[in-house]
């Protein structure tokens, strides 16, 4: 089983490779409308919404909300930021994020 699992309108479901998830994405903060552009931007979001900076591994960058188990972990090259990590925020992080094709 291979494909890319999208999440849209509430559900999360895994899309097979058929063409259907090609386009590049961008992560938006809703409240704002802003595209995510850097890892800056997405941190001041993040630590905006009760996230702290977690420095366990020098390999990634990662944040923890105290008050639950929710570990957010990206590649520390903001160029290998992909559409999963872009949804693992979004889930993590409902109403206040949400993933868009260009």
């Amino acid at each position: 089983m291979s494909g890319v699992w999208v999440f849209k309108n509430g559900v999360v479901r895994l899309v097979e490779n058929t063409g259907e998830c090609h386009g590049k994405k961008m992560l938006v903060h809703v409240p704002s409308n802003e595209v995510i552009a850097s890892y800056a931007m997405l941190e001041r979001k993040l630590l905006d919404l009760g996230w702290e900076r977690y420095y366990d591994d020098p390999e990634l960058l990662q944040f923890h909300k105290r008050s639950t188990v929710h570990l957010i972990s990206l590649p520390k090259d903001f160029n290998k930021f992909k559409s999963m990590h872009m949804y693992d925020i979004v889930v993590k992080n409902r109403n206040e994020f949400e993933v868009r094709d260009v």
